[in-house]
């Protein structure tokens, strides 16, 4: 438990910000991935690694070197009818992205525990608004950082069912492109849901409170920039990894049952978790299940 919570103190904004990726929705998209095409696009979870890693740390350097948030810098060098226009954008989608991650996790609260899906949905936008509006940012980062912990479900349930390894490794490091020009809206959702501008946003302004709260505790200290940017690369380096290794273990988990099923058309969180119970097993779903409501958590704060 000691090294738990020393592993815990040393996560950074790169790493909440890699595990807030993989949201519900996110979620979906890989499910949908794994289920219709199999393992034949896991090389995509090796291609967009670079991809995050770099629009990341640019963030991330951005927010270190300034002080400032994306929105302020646009406003800054650019203009503000830019600003706004690429806020108000933001805005829209973000609400959009909350509605639907809020739908799922009570949608599967509701096959976890039988009852109405609008009173989970609401009772988890409630509880999320209180922590955001009374708790500290010193103490609600560290709730965060005990979330990216649930990411693990899927690695759990990866190894709970029957796979295909030989063909799993020749499909992540031999890409095909064979499936005809339908995959292709699937590979954009797949690279747009991992690569994606609140992201951007959330990791300049959290590494300004990280500098904000560091300075608190160091008092007068001259803050070390050299030092934040290197902390920052590594960070920016652990969180993509995450991102993309849990987004590599949904792929393999639907492609192993679910496709191997039949079972090709996934349209939400819930039907996904759902159609694991009678094919791998409750405990499969369980940890589906258990991973969606523990990413909405990490990930809706962040997106808000």
């Amino acid at each position: 438990m000691f090294h738990l919570r020393k592993l815990i103190k040393h996560i950074g904004p790169g790493v909440i910000t890699g595990a807030s990726d993989d949201d519900p929705s996110g979620i979906v998209t890989y499910s949908q991935t794994g289920a219709r095409y199999g393992y034949g696009l896991l090389w995509l979870a090796l291609f967009s690694t670079p991809l995050m890693m770099a629009a990341q740390e640019i963030s991330a350097r951005l927010g270190i070197v300034t002080r400032q948030g994306l929105g302020r810098l646009i406003k800054r060098y650019v203009s503000k009818r830019v600003a706004f226009v690429l806020a108000l954008g933001l805005l829209i989608v973000n609400t959009v992205n909350i509605g639907a991650d809020l739908n799922a996790m009570g949608a599967v609260t509701q096959l976890l525990r039988p009852g109405p899906t609008w009173l989970y949905l609401v009772a988890f936008a409630v509880i999320i608004i209180l922590l955001e509006v009374f708790v500290s940012y010193a103490k609600y980062v560290n709730i965060l950082k005990w979330l990216t912990l649930t990411l693990l479900t899927y690695v759990l349930a990866t190894f709970a069912t029957h796979q295909d390894w030989a063909h799993i490794l020749r499909s992540t490091f031999v890409p095909r492109l064979n499936q005809g020009l339908a995959v292709w809206p699937l590979i954009t959702a797949i690279l747009g849901t991992t690569i994606s501008p609140y992201l951007f946003y959330w990791q300049a302004s959290e590494e300004v409170e990280e500098e904000n709260l560091l300075e608190k505790i160091q008092q007068a200290v001259k803050p070390d920039v050299d030092g934040q940017l290197k902390k920052a690369r590594w960070d920016t380096v652990a969180g993509m990894l995450l991102s993309n290794v849990i987004m590599f273990f949904i792929i393999v988990v639907t492609a192993g049952t679910l496709h191997q099923a039949g079972i090709t058309n996934i349209e939400s969180a819930r039907q996904a978790a759902e159609a694991l119970r009678p094919i791998a097993g409750s405990f499969t779903f369980f940890l589906f299940a258990l991973g969606i409501l523990g990413t909405g958590l990490l990930a809706i704060p962040v997106l808000a």
